[in-house]
């Protein structure tokens, strides 16, 4: 995947990901890496998304691990893409589903 670059974080914009882990219908587990080392950026985290019968409907849980907390940048990041998820995320996934 790429986006922009974040010089700032050492972040360089390219990110490395695979699958780790998959249960149909019920978890998906995705791992990230910034693409180039040289940049200092340690990022190696995962986002696992759990669904789970509830109810007459499905709730979906969002994991995020690896995140350092020493490190003063992948706070930073943990905290960005915090919002991220919760609102841009969030919106879209609900327009989604209104439409089904």
């Amino acid at each position: 995947m790429r986006t922009l670059p974040r010089p700032n974080s050492s972040f360089s914009g390219t990110v490395v990901a695979e699958v780790v882990d998959f249960e149909a219908e019920r978890m998906l587990r995705l791992r990230w890496q910034d693409a180039d080392e040289g940049q200092g950026n340690r990022a190696d985290w995962a986002i696992t998304w759990i669904l789970e019968p509830e109810g007459r409907g499905t709730r979906l849980f969002l994991v995020r691990e690896g995140f350092d907390p020493d490190d003063p940048y992948q706070v930073q990041a943990h905290r960005i893409m915090g919002g991220g998820w919760r609102s841009i995320v969030t919106e879209r996934l609900g327009k989604v589903l209104n439409k089904m």
